[in-house]
């Protein structure tokens, strides 16, 4: 392992929807990352991802995130999260939903203690939760609550090759459009603004605003949303200080040439940023939540419950997660004050 992942506290990764992927995928990761590191230790239920891992790879049940990274070369270090009913690969049970809920808030705790570097999570199955009467739209919202935040965090989809910003996350595209304002885009680039500079270590980012309608309103034949609310926002982002500029055609952004002009786009809704993102770069995205006073990165894949059990996951994504989270981490420790 490298000397940065010796001296930093290890990664955070929770169990996901124990029914999915997430313990295939962890297996693998670790695999992948044994020698080298980050280090990661994994909150779960250890005889589950024992017999997942096979009789090849040793499972180590740790008592606190401090034993991990002496362990992590070799052997996957899981700290106990026990489930309360066996898991059937493809069918979630609401009543392992306690457990999920567990695993990510130990992560987040466990993060803001300083016992482990940043949070990293597995997808989970929300409407598995919402059975077991989880209150939040998704893990960004839930997340935001467990460290208190009064703000909603913003959700980043990451890539080599595109960053992305939608200004609304889970809600439908009606409510999307319904409650557009040109402050919500403001306040969303200037957090985005924020952690390019702060996390990603990017002097002076460039914002890309993407319009809400086809050829952004084509100067209002198409619609009056981007003369009437994003436009304003630009100009606001600009007299601040900030290189922002748009709106422009959502059809045109993404191209090759178009991405090389700008360090992340922000988009109107959910899908116009997820969609050009997962297409160009499905394996090494990576979800990243701003705005939250610890790190926290996802795969950008769901849990992918037609393939559980089958052991045909592509842990490239996790991957990608656990070395971005590290470097944010270590970003921020770096430039804290000592």
């Amino acid at each position: 392992m490298t000397d940065t992942s010796a001296a930093a506290p290890p990664l955070a990764l929770t169990m996901g929807e124990p029914a999915g992927i997430g313990g295939e995928v962890a297996v693998k990761a670790w695999r992948a990352l044994a020698a080298s590191g980050p280090a990661f230790f994994l909150l779960d239920d250890p005889a589950r991802i024992a017999a997942l891992a096979g009789p090849g790879i040793r499972i180590a049940e740790i008592a606190a995130p401090a034993e991990a990274t002496a362990l992590f070369g070799s052997a996957l270090p899981v700290l106990p999260v026990p489930l309360a009913v066996p898991v059937q690969p493809g069918r979630p049970d609401p009543a392992n939903a306690a457990a999920v809920i567990r695993s990510i808030t130990m992560a987040v705790q466990l993060t803001q203690a300083g016992q482990a570097s940043a949070v990293v999570t597995n997808p989970i199955q929300k409407a598995t939760l919402y059975e077991a009467g989880f209150p939040h739209p998704g893990h960004t919202e839930f997340l935001g609550a467990l460290v208190g935040s009064t703000a909603e965090p913003v959700m980043m989809l990451a890539s080599p090759m595109l960053r992305v910003v939608p200004v609304s996350i889970h809600v439908s595209l009606r409510t999307a459009i319904e409650t557009l304002t040109s402050d919500l885009i403001v306040d969303r680039s200037l957090i985005a603004h924020r952690a390019l500079c702060t996390d990603f270590g990017i002097a002076n980012p460039r914002l890309a605003v993407a319009g809400l309608n086809p050829h952004a309103g084509e100067g209002g034949a198409m619609g009056v949303e981007d003369d009437a609310i994003v436009a304003p926002a630009i100009r606001t982002l600009r007299e601040a200080g900030l290189a922002a500029s748009g709106p422009y055609p959502p059809d045109t952004m993404f191209t090759p040439r178009a991405r090389a002009g700008y360090d992340a786009a922000i988009c109107m809704y959910h899908d116009q940023a997820l969609i050009p993102l997962k297409t160009i770069d499905m394996d090494g995205g990576v979800n990243v939540t701003l705005g939250l006073p610890v790190v926290r990165t996802s795969p950008d894949h769901g849990t992918a419950l037609d393939i559980a059990g089958k052991r045909s996951a592509d842990p490239g994504s996790l991957i990608a997660a656990l070395r971005l989270a590290a470097e944010l981490a270590a970003r921020r420790a770096s430039a804290a004050p000592h």
